[in-house]
């Protein structure tokens, strides 16, 4: 999956449904960047380690435990995104945890190890049709990345935009006038 561009997308259609007194700007940003974080994995692969092995590509870095952290980070520094701590908290954590959500919804891959470190066994979702993005630039720039990106424009990127607008109409239907 495209990472910088697809994997923050449901984060910011969900923080835009929700607006800004649920979901403060800074703790909305943070979550788009703790969406993108697993894929920071792919560096395992410049330090030889292999992609079935838990510190490979959607080991732990796309594990709940992987994102509890990053979500009691985020509740540690809560003051930063100007909300208490366990807003903070569960944003980030549910926000990483989407990535793997997401990378359990493509047709490729060994899946992901979301009960590491008590389970090596990696999942995917019932449903998985999201084309498998190829790891690599170049790669991705190729017929098949094409194929990949119209893929995740419409299993990500469409729902994102209709949740995001569904929100921000229902706030704006269910707020009081006068």
């Amino acid at each position: 999956m495209t990472t910088l561009i697809t994997h923050p997308l449901p984060v910011l259609a969900v923080g835009l449904a929700l607006g800004s007194r649920v979901v403060p700007p800074r703790l909305l940003l943070a979550g788009m960047f703790a969406a993108c974080l697993p894929d920071l994995d792919v560096v395992a692969f410049k330090l030889g380690i292999a992609y079935q092995d838990a510190l490979g590509h959607r080991g732990f870095s796309h594990s709940l435990l992987f994102a509890a952290i990053l979500g009691a980070l985020g509740a540690a520094i809560a003051r930063v995104f100007d909300c208490r701590a366990l807003k903070a908290g569960m944003w980030i954590a549910l926000a990483t945890a989407s990535h793997s959500l997401l990378d359990a919804m493509t047709d490729g891959g060994l899946g992901v190890a979301w009960l590491w470190p008590w389970r090596d066994q990696r999942y995917f979702l019932p449903l998985h049709p999201i084309e498998v993005s190829p790891i690599g630039l170049s790669r991705f720039l190729s017929p098949r990345g094409a194929e990949v990106l119209l893929s995740e424009v419409r299993w990500v990127w469409l729902p994102s935009l209709g949740v995001a607008l569904g929100g921000i109409a229902l706030r704006r239907w269910l707020r009081p006038r006068g």
